[in-house]
């Protein structure tokens, strides 16, 4: 490889290198003086493009000699500098073992320049703290105790007017640790329950398909239970079809009755019912019903879940649900062998806290659409934080987001909403979101709520953090050293390079929420330095995620996406608060 064609690589790279430093670096490498780079002259001339002074400096300041660090000095740096804790020196071992390329370093229990770098660059040297990968979260509360990962109009792979149907989306959401998944049914040709957004062109796939999909894939990431949002718009007859299917291919992971055979006081636990998929749904009567024999008649029924609650005469439309289905000429009835399935997500409507509290039972629920929701926590944000702590809740986006997009989903888990579902198939701010929420735990779909979001008389309110009650604000600072190897823009300009920029975000209460961001440094995509510190204060840690934001500034626009990372704050590696 010759100069020129090292020059040509160097852009590929996304790295605007200086032409006399390059060819100094060239020089350097060109050992047999021919021009051209081969062989090991190539790796030589890789090293020292891709040496970092920022780690070196580092390195050399434990380091006596420059070129290692014995144990104790490495043992120096892990307490120091990454504040690990208990069993150092077993852990220092261990690390050398793991990450030493050389195997004479290895044996006299030594680290080389090259084995520090993988080190830090590796799951071990990540702020995420290693003991959030597993589950470590008590598991035995009450299902309304934790935030679950739950997907909106999940058969959709594209946007709700157009899109594709298909059981592929259930396989993602699923692998991603979904718990809670959708499925819209309607009546089918030959007597077959279909699954599609109802009344718009996406196309349709078969309920019993879902239900298959469903049985194969339901346990694979997480052992713990699936809530399966069934809005129901089918016939009694294909209900009946449904309830067959459903029996027939789940078998005994579908939970058809209580864990104990009792009408519960409150809602069982993710431990209880491993391996279990739960429907929920509209239900005949109560749970009682089931449990000691069915009720005499079969009551009409309407499925109005779905539908968005707007205007200021929201409450009052709700308390008049029931007026609304006896004047409807087409009226369902719900059949008795699917209503039997529906056991701890009973489906009921909304009409305001009190009456929650005063005439539902903990296993009933209530679903909102989105600007529903933002009208309750703006009114009453104690009273639905109150809400939550014994009933389940479900959000779902605006019917106006024909497109599929999202909502921001912080603002509801700051009230504590369990089952906020979001178009899984829709990249962007909020899917990162999401995705950090439920990074930790062991990926598993639920998250523990803080303690003061499970109790029902709590005085928390996300407007007020000092409602929060003990704890004082966490301060904290964030020094983003550098960067590596950064991709392209989609789509960019053939020959352009990066200006990169590093933007730190808060995500929780509103008084928390914070973004700031560091210089750009300009044409270096591939090894850019910013050595800033970024100061932050937060007052509610339990509910916030922190989110870093790689940008390219180019000097007109600075929205082009490079790369982005979000974690719970909570999850950050203990010692760095």
């Amino acid at each position: 490889m010759n100069f020129k064609e090292v020059q040509h690589l160097l852009r590929m790279m996304n790295v605007d290198m200086n032409e006399y430093h390059a060819l100094r670096l060239f020089q350097m490498a060109d050992k047999s003086e021919t021009g051209t780079l081969e062989g090991e002259e190539f790796v030589l001339f890789y090293k020292a493009l891709t040496q970092r002074d920022e780690v070196l400096e580092l390195f050399q300041e434990y380091s006596e000699d420059g070129k290692k660090l014995t144990l104790l000095e490495f043992v120096d740096f892990l307490l120091q500098e990454q504040m690990e804790g208990e069993d150092v020196d077993e852990l220092a071992m261990e690390l050398i073992d793991r990450y030493e390329p050389s195997e004479t370093a290895k044996a006299r229990h030594s680290l080389s320049i090259d084995g520090f770098l993988m080190y830090l660059c590796s799951p071990d040297g990540s702020i995420f703290n290693p003991e959030h990968k597993k589950i470590f979260q008590d598991m035995s509360q009450p299902l309304c105790h934790y935030f679950i990962s739950s997907s909106h109009n999940t058969y959709l792979m594209e946007d709700q007017l157009r899109g594709q149907s298909s059981v592929e989306g259930y396989i993602r959401a699923l692998k991603r640790g979904c718990r809670c998944l959708e499925v819209d049914c309607w009546d089918g040709p030959n007597g077959e329950p279909i699954v599609y957004h109802g009344h718009t062109f996406t196309s349709k796939i078969l309920f019993r398909e879902v239900v298959t999909t469903l049985e194969k894939y339901a346990f694979r990431v997480s052992d713990y239970p699936i809530i399966l949002s069934i809005e129901n718009h089918c016939s009694r007859e294909q209900q009946d079809i449904m309830a067959q299917q459903l029996k027939g291919i789940l078998g005994e992971k579908l939970l058809t009755t209580t864990i104990d055979g009792r009408v519960p006081m409150q809602l069982p636990s993710p431990e209880e019912l491993k391996g279990k998929i739960i429907l929920k749904g509209k239900k005949v009567g109560y749970l009682e019903d089931s449990l000691n024999g069915h009720p005499d008649e079969v009551s009409e029924w309407e499925d109005v879940e779905e539908e968005e609650e707007e205007g200021p005469e929201a409450e009052e439309e709700a308390l008049r649900n029931e007026e609304k289905r006896k004047e409807k000429k087409a009226k369902q009835s719900l059949s008795m062998e699917l209503s039997d399935c529906i056991i701890y997500c009973k489906s009921v409507p909304f009409c305001s806290f009190q009456h929650s509290r005063s005439h539902y039972k903990p296993y009933e629920m209530s679903s909102f659409a989105e600007s529903k929701t933002r009208k309750l926590i703006r009114e009453a944000g104690n009273d639905f934080v109150r809400h939550n702590a014994w009933q389940l809740t479900r959000i779902f986006p605006s019917g106006l987001r024909t497109d599929s997009s999202n909502f921001n989903p912080q603002a509801m888990w700051n009230v504590g909403c369990q089952m906020v579902a979001l178009n899984f198939q829709t990249a962007g701010t909020e899917m990162d979101l999401y995705d950090g929420l439920f990074s930790q735990n062991g990926c598993c779909g639920y998250v523990l709520k803080p303690s003061f979001m499970r109790d029902t008389e709590t005085a928390f309110s996300p407007e007020n953090p000092q409602s929060r009650g003990d704890g004082s604000p966490l301060s904290f600072a964030i020094k983003i050293i550098s960067g590596q190897q950064l991709p392209k823009i989609p789509n960019s300009k053939e020959g352009s390079i990066v200006d990169p920029l590093v933007r730190v975000e808060i995500h929780g209460i509103p008084a928390d929420s914070a973004k700031q961001e560091t210089k750009y440094i300009e044409n270096n995509g591939f090894n850019p330095q910013w050595g800033e510190t970024l100061h932050f204060v937060v007052y509610v840690p339990e509910l916030a995620l922190l989110r870093f934001v790689v940008e390219d500034y180019d000097k007109t626009s600075r929205n082009d996406f490079v790369g982005q990372y979000t974690l719970p704050l909570t999850s950050v590696k203990s010692g760095w608060e």
